[in-house]
């Protein structure tokens, strides 16, 4: 459902055209993993963050894992999340709403279709609704009978969400990058209301596949979901206009995020501007600080990490902006799990280079572990406090 048939940067290379046919038709047919009205009561709950009224935080894997879904898993996450609201909804006096990057982020945009080893190339891990991260042929052959699986597991996991949000009477929410358009295509449905993606209440358009004549930001614009794209530090004013124009033509609070990703060095110097020529076109978006993306790099041993200062300066930098701006720092997005892994360098029970390899255990990019979470939940509390302090 709503193929344009325009270019789709990112997508795999599917060899079976019919399989991928039969994968999606299953898709279509199978019952949606979540409902138009849930979407919608998103939607109102992001106009509020839009309004200046709540925050946003929204986190979870890089890339989620069929094997990953246990119920340990899944249980650590929700509970990382909602303890890391409390304590920034404390610090800020104000709601926050809670959006996991779960049920569905089984997908990865990459820098390269192909991996070399030892003078072999194979494509490269897309994640597991495309292929397999074992470097052989089989594994890594894009195989359409995942996007079932991917359905299924899905399923699972909101099975488990429902419960525990039931269990603790609170609001929790779902979110994945609209990548591989196959899955997402499938998943959505026509109603008297309007096209809903019912794959999950959010999806989110990357800084690899925004094109404005592209296949990724034609479906986001002709679904009623609420909808975000990635914005990196090449995003000029005129790009994010034209990408409100497009995705936000009414101007409805809580239908577009911005989320940038900007890395810590450069934040400063281009947000603002983005930020000014949006809010003077009238348009009321949620802004939202993604301080991961942008502060990746390979450390000695090979693996990709981030440092824990160069994180919280980013989010100091999204928070000096909109200070001097007047306009509301919305929330923040970040790559995090409930587990002790050892990924991301710094916080209080600090990771140092030499403990990378005791639990690096991500399948694409480095996550904050349950300790530094909330280490950035208690930075982002007192921001916020003081933010409020300063409109006063």
């Amino acid at each position: 459902m709503l193929d344009s048939g325009l270019p789709a940067a990112q997508q795999p290379s599917w060899p079976d055209p019919a399989a991928l046919a039969a994968a999606a038709g299953a898709l279509a047919a199978s019952p949606a993993l979540v409902l138009p009205e849930e979407c919608d009561r998103l939607r109102d709950r992001l106009a509020a963050v839009a309004r200046g009224e709540s925050l946003l935080l929204q986190g979870g894997d890089c890339a989620e894992t069929f094997d990953g879904v246990t119920q340990e898993q899944v249980t650590g996450k929700f509970r990382t999340l909602n303890q890391m609201a409390a304590v920034i909804s404390e610090g800020a006096v104000m709601p926050v709403v809670t959006l996991g990057r779960m049920a569905g982020q089984y997908a990865k945009p990459r820098s390269s279709p192909m991996e070399t080893r030892d003078d072999q190339s194979l494509p490269v891990y897309r994640g597991d609704l495309v292929n397999g991260q074992d470097f052989h042929t089989d594994s890594r052959t894009p195989d359409a009978a995942r996007l079932g699986r991917a359905y299924r597991v899905s399923a699972t996991t909101l099975n488990l969400l429902r419960a525990l949000t039931a269990r603790q009477n609170t609001e929790f929410w779902t979110s994945h990058e609209a990548l591989v358009l196959e899955y997402d295509r499938a998943l959505t449905r026509g109603t008297p209301s309007g096209a809903y993606n019912l794959s999950a209440h959010l999806v989110w358009v990357g800084e690899r596949t925004r094109q404005l004549d592209g296949a990724h930001i034609d479906f986001v614009s002709r679904i009623r979901n609420p909808v975000a794209v990635k914005l990196g530090p090449t995003t000029t004013p005129d790009d994010a206009l034209a990408l409100v124009d497009r995705l936000d033509p009414d101007r409805e609070p809580g239908r577009l995020t911005f989320i940038s990703r900007m890395g810590a060095g450069a934040v400063r110097d281009v947000l603002p501007d983005l930020v000014a020529k949006v809010t003077a076109s009238g348009a009321q978006v949620v802004w939202m600080c993604d301080p991961m993306h942008g502060n990746t790099f390979s450390a000695a041993s090979g693996h990709k990490t981030r440092r824990f200062a160069d994180i919280l300066d980013e989010v100091r930098g999204f928070f000096e902006v909109h200070a001097a701006l007047g306009t509301h720092p919305g929330g923040i997005h970040a790559e995090l799990t409930g587990e002790h892994v050892t990924e991301c360098l710094g916080g209080t029970y600090e990771v140092t280079p030499a403990d990378l390899p005791i639990r690096y255990e991500s399948a694409c990019d480095p996550r904050l572990n349950r300790s530094q979470s909330l280490d950035l939940a208690w930075e982002l509390a007192d921001l916020y406090a003081k933010h409020q302090l300063s409109r006063r």
